[in-house]
């Protein structure tokens, strides 16, 4: 199956090598077209519609996310490829985009590649550039995330997780409704990702700590569905800190 793409980035560079790396080490890819700049992009894709765009976040005259915004009336898999930045990190996280880091690594980039053909195949009905542009509008605790399972995947609001907890190699979500999702990521990755309310308390524990009822100086806190969640010593003063 041939996956029909186009290169958005600023440097001639860049393009060059991302293209080469693609003909040598992803030949499915087979590339309609290439742009520097948001101005070229928009009608680029909208005269190729491709299934795929490698799209740079950082460009002049607009980002990745005004090129998504300017293009949204058409359906494509992205490929972010970005320079380290928390924030955008975080919301392409959330939203379980495909991304490689700059200096693109050759590995990195036959995973991704391989992410969305697997995805194209499955016809997976998952907007991801839908949901990462509600996101950018949305303060942290009132945006949608991405779950990925063992079924599939689930969307829910942050503001509707009241805790989560390790499960071995997955994660445990547990939401307001009263019902949980295990979720194919390590409890780390909601770590680095989820910001305020949301508090490691434990090596096995984030809460939201807008659910908090109580603590008791024991080293306890009660949610609001009444579990009782272990603050340990270490992640002490960071859950206090909150509240003061």
């Amino acid at each position: 199956m041939k996956i029909k793409a186009v290169i958005v980035d600023d440097e001639i560079i860049a393009r060059d090598v991302l293209r080469n790396y693609l003909t040598k080490y992803c030949p499915q890819v087979e590339i309609l077209g290439e742009a520097e700049n948001i101005k070229e992009a928009v009608p680029l894709i909208a005269e190729k519609q491709p299934q795929l765009v490698f799209l740079d976040v950082e460009m002049p005259f607009g980002n990745a996310f005004d090129v998504l915004e300017a293009t949204k009336e058409f359906s494509y898999e992205t490929i972010f490829i970005t320079a380290f930045s928390q924030y955008s990190l975080q919301a392409l996280n959330k939203s379980a985009s495909y991304y490689i880091l700059k200096p693109i690594d050759i590995q990195e980039l036959i995973v991704a590649v391989n992410k969305v053909a697997e995805s194209l195949e499955s016809k997976e009905e998952l907007n991801r550039n839908k949901i990462l542009l509600e996101n950018l509008k949305l303060k942290p605790e009132k945006q949608q995330l991405i779950l990925p399972t063992l079924q599939g995947f689930d969307v829910v609001k942050t503001e509707d997780i009241v805790r989560l907890q390790a499960d071995g190699n997955f994660t445990q979500v547990y939401l307001t409704d009263g019902s949980k999702k295990m979720v194919c990521r390590f409890l780390k990755h909601f770590d680095d990702l989820l910001e305020n309310p949301f508090v490691r308390v434990h090596r096995s524990h984030i809460i939201n700590t807008s659910f908090v009822k109580s603590y008791h100086k024991s080293g306890t806190a009660t949610l609001s569905d009444e579990t009782e969640i272990e603050v340990s010593g270490s992640f002490k003063d960071n859950f206090l800190k909150v509240f003061s």
